[in-house]
């Protein structure tokens, strides 16, 4: 696919050829034809990403600088998104061809960076990907982890963690910027200092960590912008080798105070089921925010310094916007006070008013006790200096609370940033913004009915909703090669630059020779992912069936048990009734377990149980098969997608903030199955009832549900011992064992927990929903009619519709 007015990267695939031979003796000092195709890759890679940092972008400018803080950045595999948007994919894939490597042999080459984990780090990169292609100045500020979360694994069903290094081959993106190191401190001791009436504080003492940036290049569609995500490696500040311990054989020793160092930037989310895990996830937060505020406010002051003069830090807020992704950036207020106050000599009470003006800060959960808090001990010993900020403030927003207002002291007890020994990192957030915004409409909602009720009843003007968006150039463009090439064919190139020109495939719906194109660009995708499942897990799929897809972080509250019920129940069925023939499905799973979360772990052994059970036996597999696909990440996600005919999102409702799986399903052509929950609610209003299929309780209905206080789950068992206690008592009477176990843990989850997310209370919503979704497959006119059009109404979900929303409503730009 190829764009009107993107800069001339390649003249033809001649000259494309003759600069990717001399990247390769360049970097490898060999030739083209002397090196194996990870080789090439690299090379390839290289030259690409010295394009994009070479790309035209506008010159010096006043226009506002957006730095968005996040502590994952799920960017994905880049080669093939950089060759979208410098327009030249054909151009390359005809030179490859020409030298004897399939482009696409290339591509697959390319390790998946291990930077974020789900939703919240894919988000982000969706949005560094918009504001490069509107124009806009904004970077990205982050971590460089060493190791990804971990590569999973399965063995005997299980998860297994292992090392993800995904920088073992080095990564040919980014560029190593020693001269913006910066140093941040951690521990010591806060010593006070008084000249006259003037006093000051030092932090004097504990570790000083260098911070070393590495910056990627973001190329935005049409190369016509260029912005940079930094990320952060912890390195020590001095070197501190212990050379008598070193000469005596203690290795270990020698270098303990690097590798503690080190090990601040080494993995994301280190285990926190332990208090060093917790320490080192508080410094990795601190260092990525100190250093990126640091490097920020010295870029300000050299370009606005001479103008402003004295008033050069009350005007931050007029050139800076900072956005804080989720509460792990939320000590980016404090430390911007502490760096004014301490550093610039501002006085307190400008700083606050600087802090708040500057930073805005994303909501992404409902849950109360999902917000992100810290021991006040704990916070206090790594962080003296910050936590005497983040205590002033407490006091004054204390006095400051109207007291005679009633309820004042339930109000204070949910919105102060200190209480019961913790610092509360949500509230904290909310303190220092000028804007929060949930990411759907229902979340929204839900934020200021209940999870921040107090703070928007004293700031409603805080508040406002920003649906999430994905990135359709990377998920439909790139994901899906055969469709996109439909679609321009059908309607133009135009769409990968405004994704409302997706609207323009309604009249499309219902044309038979677009159908027959549909099913084919449909069957390729299907049987490229089942060429992929099969070489991953040695899992046969037969194409013809309905996939059926719930890919997605594991959790409770997304209900994969729900799903696996249902398998459970169609397995158990067609045993027992001749006549039952449910629509061939083959049920595909993807997504990881936190480390430290059993429940979830036990959920993935529960599906490779079942995997196993149903593959296994000859008398169903005609009927159902069940997939679960390791290690799920941006470069698989990319093949899942495009090969769904029903994506099943089912979490119960009022859990989910949003989920961008559902979006990135519907924009491919996929059935949304699912619960009145997150963005599910928009997709709904924009497809109609008649292309989604909606099941199970509603918010107000689960509200009610817990607030009466009435549901027993153990009464549902007992009243239907065929099917739903069939499925109870498999879990632990040995149908599912022979793999490893018998699963105890996940039937107490339902009866003596009590089923708190409500699996069995939606099971029969959800099997009936299932049920009628699955056999409309076999009216393929109609399906066909229904998948184009939920992807010619999901150009709203596109993260550049969000970006604007963002830019209009939080940061002041145009865009």
């Amino acid at each position: 696919m190829n764009t009107d007015n993107k800069p001339q990267v390649f003249k033809d695939a001649t000259d494309f050829k003759t600069q990717f031979c001399e990247e390769c003796e360049s970097i490898f000092s060999k030739t083209y034809d002397e090196l194996n195709d990870f080789e090439r890759y690299y090379a390839l890679a290289s030259l690409i990403a010295g394009k994009a940092r070479n790309a035209k972008v506008d010159g010096e400018n006043d226009e506002k600088q957006v730095y968005y803080f996040s502590l994952e950045f799920l960017i994905g595999p880049l080669l093939d998104n950089y060759l979208l948007n410098f327009g030249v994919r054909d151009i390359v894939k005809a030179g490859c061809e020409q030298l004897g490597t399939p482009l696409e042999e290339l591509v697959a080459c390319e390790a998946d960076p291990g930077l974020g984990n789900g939703g919240l780090g894919r988000l982000a990169a969706c949005f560094m990907d918009s504001m490069a292609a509107l124009g806009i100045n904004g970077n990205g500020n982050g971590m460089r982890y060493r190791y990804g979360l971990f590569r999973q694994e399965i063995e005997g069903g299980r998860q297994v963690e292992m090392v993800d290094n995904w920088l073992e081959h080095g990564f040919p993106w980014e560029t190593r910027k020693n001269e913006s190191a910066v140093v941040v401190q951690f521990g010591g001791q806060v010593v006070r200092h008084q000249d006259g009436e003037r006093f000051w504080f030092t932090q004097e003492g504990g570790e000083k960590v260098k911070a070393v940036p590495y910056d990627v290049p973001i190329l935005g569609y049409g190369a016509k912008k260029v912005n940079t995500l930094r990320l952060w490696s912890a390195e020590p500040a001095t070197e501190d080798f212990d050379l008598d311990a070193f000469n005596s054989g203690d290795y270990a020793k020698a270098m303990k105070f690097r590798s503690d160092v080190e090990a601040i930037s080494q993995i994301l989310y280190p285990n926190d089921a332990g208090e060093h895990g917790r320490v080192l996830r508080l410094k990795q937060e601190y260092l990525f925010v100190s250093a990126g505020l640091q490097t920020i406010l010295r870029t300000y002051e050299k370009k606005f310094g001479k103008r402003y003069g004295e008033k050069l830090w009350e005007h931050l807020g007029d050139h800076v916007s900072v956005h804080t992704n989720d509460t792990h950036p939320a000590m980016c207020g404090p430390e911007l006070m502490r760096i004014l106050v301490d550093e610039k000599r501002v006085d307190f009470d400008t700083a606050f008013n600087v802090a708040r003006k500057t930073i805005s800060y994303t909501n992404h959960t409902v849950m109360p006790e999902a917000l992100e808090k810290w021991p006040i001990e704990v916070f206090r010993h790594l962080l003296p200096r910050l936590y005497m900020f983040i205590e002033e403030i407490d006091r004054r927003y204390r006095d400051t609370l109207p007291h005679d207002v009633e309820g004042w002291a339930n109000v204070l007890s949910k919105t102060a940033i200190l209480w019961d020994g913790q610092v509360r990192m949500a509230n904290l957030s909310v303190i220092f913004a000028h804007s929060v915004n949930g990411v759907s409409e229902l979340h929204t909602g839900i934020l200021k009915a209940s999870t921040l009720h107090e703070f928007y009843e004293l700031r409603p003007d805080l508040f406002n909703n920003k649906t999430n968006g994905i990135s359709h150039r990377r998920f439909l463009g790139n994901a899906n090669p055969k469709y996109a090439k439909l679609i321009c064919d059908a309607i133009g190139e135009g769409w990968l630059a405004d994704a409302n020109q997706l609207s323009q495939l309604e009249k499309y719906e219902d044309d038979p020779s677009f159908q027959e194109e549909f099913e084919k660009a449909r069957r390729w995708s299907k049987e490229r992912l089942a060429k992929y499942i099969f070489e991953a897990t040695g899992t046969q799929l037969d194409t013809s069936m309905v996939f059926d897809v719930q890919v997605k972080r594991f959790h409770a509250y997304k209900r994969q048990l729900l799903n696996v019920f249902k398998i459970l129940d169609l397995y158990n069925r067609i045993l027992s009734d001749s006549s039952f023939s449910p629509r061939p499905t083959a049920f595909i799973f993807s997504g990881k377990a936190a480390q430290s979360y059993t429940f979830a772990k036990e959920v993935i052994r529960l599906i490779n149980s079942v995997a196993e059970v149903v593959n296994g036996d000859p008398r169903v597999n005609d009927k159902i098969r069940v997939a679960f696909v390791p290690n799920f990440a941006v470069s698989s996600a990319q093949l899942i997608y495009p090969a769904t005919d029903i994506s099943e999102q089912i979490s119960w409702a009022g859990s989910e903030a949003s989920g961008t799986s559902n979006m990135k399903l519907m924009m491919n052509g996929a059935i949304t199955l699912g619960t009145y929950d997150g963005a599910n609610v928009e997709i709904c209003d924009l497809v109609g009832q008649d292309n989604i299929k909606i099941f199970g309780l509603r918010t107000e209905e689960v509200d009610a549900l817990r607030a009466a206080g009435n549901y027993w789950a153990w009464d549902l068992y007992n009243n239907d011992r065929i099917r739903l206690g069939r499925i109870i008592d498999e879990l632990t009477d040995g149908t599912l064992a022979h793999l490893s176990g018998n699963f105890e843990s996940i039937r107490d989850e339902l009866s003596i927990s009590n089923d708190h997310d409500l699996v069995l209370k939606d099971f029969y919503s959800y099997v009936d929903a299932w049920d009628e979704l699955a056999q409309a497959y076999g009216d393929r006119r109609a399906w066909n009619k229904a998948a184009i059009h939920n992807t010619a109404r999901s150009g709203y979900f596109s993260s550049d519709r969000t970006i604007r929303e963002y830019a209009r409503d939080i940061w002041h730009i145009d865009a």
